[in-house]
């Protein structure tokens, strides 16, 4: 077997299991039911009388929903993979002739499309929704730099997923820890909260975490038209200022982290955190 077969064969029984696929989404749902009710009214009121308060809000959860479904999403997919240790499927596949860095290329490979896959269902709810509430959508060039954005943080996210993945045996306990972790992404990448109203100590935790930097990512593009319409004619620290609150730029510091910066911290902790879970997976005897 090939990694494209691995891969094949563990998209469609992610994608046959329709309750896998709306609890990879059920985050996003819960976010924007949320915003909805009150999170969006609360957030314009507290920006007051600002010029498009609305499209900024807005545009601000959304660039976070994607950060997150990177997350939630790869980890739905490789929720398969606990299964099969679970059922002592792995047994059988190790006694194959498969070799394990194959396995383990099946498993990311098809996390990888789910997680693009579920970010771009993301990405057209959030534009419709900012389109009802009186926004603008994103032009061409704006939604591939979001395309080429999204395929970085899908990647990292993935790459951070199997490497927890790679420690559960029982899918009881996988899911406890996928709770746990889908009610910290909300404030580690800043969505239930503008990262700037956060404790400097928290704050720091935040810009620590390689998803927050997808969110920045997402944030200095999607929010890019919204904040120059509501920052107009307003002084450069003012600018700064709003900027640094919504955690469209991250500072560390005399540092202040660009678009290169953040782009280093996915690519490095793609490889890092794929390099540890292919060893940790390839040196165990399921």
């Amino acid at each position: 077997m090939s990694v494209l077969s691995i891969t094949k064969r563990n998209l469609k029984i992610f994608f046959r299991d329709r309750m896998s696929v709306f609890f990879s989404l059920l985050s996003v749902f819960i976010t924007i039911g949320l915003y909805v009710l009150f999170l969006g009214d609360m957030m314009q009121r507290n920006m007051g009388q600002i010029l498009g308060a609305r499209f900024v809000a807005d545009s601000w959860i959304m660039a976070g929903l994607l950060a997150m479904v990177a997350v939630t999403g790869t980890m739905g997919a490789l929720g398969t993979m606990v299964e099969d240790r679970s059922r002592k499927i792995l047994r059988d596949f190790h006694a194959s002739p498969l070799k394990r860095t194959t396995l383990v290329g099946g498993y990311v490979l098809g996390a990888l499309i789910v997680g693009l896959v579920l970010s771009l269902i993301t990405f057209v709810l959030g534009q419709v929704y900012i389109l009802a509430y009186g926004g603008e959508l994103l032009g061409m060039v704006n939604s591939l730099k979001v395309m080429g954005i999204m395929v970085l943080n899908v990647a990292a996210g993935a790459a951070m997923m199997i490497f927890m993945v790679s420690f559960f045996s029982t899918t009881n306990a996988y899911g406890a820890a996928a709770s746990v972790l889908g009610a910290l992404l909300g404030f580690l990448t800043g969505i239930y909260v503008p990262i700037g109203v956060l404790p400097t100590t928290v704050q720091y935790a935040v810009k620590l975490f390689p998803t927050s930097h997808g969110a920045a990512l997402f944030r200095q593009v999607m929010m890019e038209d919204a904040l120059a319409q509501a920052t107009a004619g307003a002084p450069t620290q003012v600018i700064a200022e709003v900027q640094r609150m919504f955690g469209v730029v991250f500072e560390y510091g005399a540092f202040t982290a660009d678009a290169t910066t953040h782009v280093m911290v996915l690519l490095g902790s793609k490889v890092v955190f794929f390099a540890l879970a292919t060893w940790n997976l390839t040196r165990k005897a399921e």
